[in-house]
């Protein structure tokens, strides 16, 4: 293996971070928005979805770090550091939003 094609390997997967990061970042839009319209069930269903593509988000940082971890040679990269950041923003929003469902919830059983 070349070390383009390694060069290669990792942007793509440095690119698959930010990309599942999107993706649970519009599905956790979504949830919010069902809140709005009082429609739970939904809300749930798209904060579950949102949740998978986080892990698979999370599971590629880690094993990124891993690999420094284990000694292995690892070049510094603007584009990691950004995938890293959306990635830990997005998990903040994410349990932002987990928390204010179940306070809507519990405010509109209430009433």
């Amino acid at each position: 293996m070349s070390d383009k094609s390694i060069s290669d390997q990792a942007i793509k997967q440095t690119m698959d971070i930010i990309l599942n990061a999107g993706d649970a970042r519009e599905m956790i839009s979504s949830a919010l928005d069902e809140v709005a319209d009082y429609n739970y069930e939904k809300a749930h269903q798209d904060m579950e979805e949102a949740n998978k593509k986080l892990v698979v988000a999370h599971r590629l940082q880690t094993a990124k770090i891993q690999e420094e971890a284990e000694g292995k040679p690892v070049e510094y990269s603007v584009l990691f550091t950004h995938a890293q950041d959306t990635l830990m923003t997005i998990n903040s929003e994410y349990n932002i939003v987990n928390h204010l469902i179940k306070v809507f919830e519990k405010r509109d059983k209430n009433k």
